[in-house]
């Protein structure tokens, strides 16, 4: 006798039902239920596996299946330690040795360096041709100083190239610092007695031409000698005064 689907009963659940029936092509067919029951479900577990980590699926059906994520050079994995993820984390490779040449100073070969310029270590050979800018020539080659007018004046060749002063009376100027070859100017004004001073100095005029107070003056100084208590000095003075036209 024939069932209309409308007869069956419902069921429940799963444990409720022997067979599933159906058709192929024309024939009628029982199906086992243990065949069309439910898909297999996984649970997911991390764990950690040395340096490595292990991602573990568990089946409903009580399968297992693990794959192992192997750490790389530099590559640290973490596990949470409740199973539920890890942490992948990256490191810069290292420099496994530092080898210094003069005149580059290591305090060590590994582990926390320091380096350093030694001092006095930059040769001729290291610096490029026409490199040497005016700015970083120190002052004795590049400043002007402007001394202002009195009486006693403190001439030191290692502050500046280039001097101006006004003499307000009898007036000593006292050297210091001059190193041999260096050149430097002083402009002078003032109608009175200019003395120079340096304890074991010698001091020598060039040409015939003298300090003229009623002018303006323009002395140029050079240290021949810069031997310590003995330094020799040579000056010539020129009188100076406005004019474009040289010719």
């Amino acid at each position: 006798m024939a069932v209309k689907f409308s007869q069956f009963t419902v069921g429940s659940q799963v444990s409720d039902i022997d067979y599933v029936v159906g058709y192929k092509s024309t024939a009628n067919v029982q199906i086992p239920i243990g065949l069309v029951t439910a898909n297999t479900t996984y649970s997911i577990a991390t764990a950690q596996a040395g340096l490595n980590e292990t991602i573990t699926l568990t089946g409903s059906d009580s399968s297992t299946d693990s794959i192992t994520l192997t750490a790389g050079s530099n590559i640290t994995l973490t596990d949470d330690g409740a199973g539920n993820g890890f942490t992948i984390a990256a490191t810069a490779a290292g420099v496994s040795s530092i080898t210094a040449t003069a005149p580059i100073n290591a305090t060590a070969s590994t582990g926390a360096i320091t380096l350093s310029l030694n001092d006095l270590g930059v040769t001729t050979a290291k610096l490029a041709d026409n490199d040497v800018t005016f700015a970083k020539l120190e002052n004795r080659y590049t400043v002007l100083s402007a001394l202002g007018s009195g009486t006693t004046f403190a001439l030191d060749f290692s502050a500046a190239t280039t001097f101006t002063a006004a003499a307000s009376n009898a007036a000593t100027f006292n050297f210091s610092n001059a190193v041999q070859g260096q050149v430097v100017d002083l402009i002078l004004s003032g109608n009175f007695t200019i003395t120079f001073a340096e304890t074991g100095s010698t001091f020598n005029r060039v040409g015939s031409v003298e300090y003229d107070g009623t002018t303006n003056n323009i002395l140029q100084i050079i240290c021949t000698d810069d031997s310590t208590g003995a330094k020799v000095y040579h000056y010539s003075v020129a009188t100076y005064q406005s004019d474009s036209t040289p010719g």
